[in-house]
């Protein structure tokens, strides 16, 4: 049976992530920083039968890392999948965050992936097989306000995967880079959310193009799938956008000079928002009303 291990499992991607895998036939070790909250993926894992283990993990922790997967390898030799996928977003004008703002993102989202990976990488290379996937973002290779200290932890990570994956190629160990667009998780819908007591407008009208997107969801679960087809593909390549905007947004963007994205996100709100509605089709001035009302 192959094994995988998902940080970050008790909600959104990862929880949706953890359930493909089970039900694909693997031993899941879904990991979180409180296990005993995951109700809902424990019952459904005993409800299916799923061959699913929560385990505590918090990534931020060098020695809650080294009891996690000494844990696990008291149980299985090896794993043969990695799924990074625990992180968390802040928001903001960069003047008003606090500097700590942006280093527990970076904490969680950037070393908290190294901790885990310099974890898995001796067995996987003594074995000379195995994947490492990390769930990075669109945003990881377009960087707006208000999202620059979950855009700077994202780039980072894209960074850090690309390197990995020249080193351990020669080992047999394939990396994967997971580029999610706008999905319906906790997450993005925090970031509709945005106080106008601000000198800079980006966070609330930005949360009103998420606001409208979000009126037509895509699924997390369309993320788990694709990460369950990467693990279980023999091609190497290495980004892989997810979603029906994930691609899109990037296009969009590589169709713009620096100059002019920057022009773009800097316009007056009249201005932006036309922008939108002739870009996207969204509506974002009505909703970031609605949302912040």
């Amino acid at each position: 049976m192959k094994s995988v291990m998902i940080t970050g499992a008790n909600r959104g991607i990862g929880f949706e992530t953890a359930l493909a895998f089970g039900r694909a036939g693997y031993q899941v070790y879904a990991t979180m920083r409180n296990p005993s909250g995951a109700i809902e993926l424990s019952n459904l894992a005993n409800k299916e039968a799923l061959n699913l283990k929560l385990l505590e993990l918090d990534v931020d922790s060098d020695e809650s890392v080294k009891n996690c997967f000494s844990e696990i390898y008291k149980e299985t030799e090896h794993l043969d999948v990695l799924i990074n996928n625990a992180g968390i977003e802040r928001h903001g004008a960069i003047e008003e965050m606090d500097i700590s703002v942006f280093k527990q993102v970076m904490e969680t989202n950037y070393f908290g992936v190294i901790r885990c990976v310099q974890a898995v990488l001796p067995k996987m290379r003594e074995r000379g097989s195995g994947s490492i996937i990390n769930v990075a973002s669109v945003a990881g290779r377009i960087s707006s306000s208000p999202l620059a200290p979950y855009a700077a932890s994202k780039f980072a990570l894209e960074a850090v995967s690309e390197a990995l994956a020249q080193e351990v190629k020669p080992f047999g160990i394939r990396v994967k880079i997971v580029e999610p667009g706008i999905i319906n998780t906790d997450m993005a819908k925090d970031i509709q959310h945005a106080k106008r007591n601000s000198n800079y407008p980006q966070a609330y009208r930005f949360g009103g193009m998420f606001a409208a997107s979000l009126e037509n969801p895509t699924s997390p679960s369309l993320v788990a799938d694709t990460m369950l087809s990467l693990a279980q593909s023999k091609d190497w390549d290495l980004r892989h956008p997810v979603g029906p905007d994930a691609i899109p947004f990037l296009d969009w963007r590589a169709s713009m000079t620096d100059e002019q994205w920057t022009d773009w996100n800097a316009a007056d709100d009249e201005t932006w928002y036309q922008n939108v509605t002739e870009s996207f089709g969204l509506d974002a001035r009505a909703h970031a009303e609605k949302v912040n009302s």
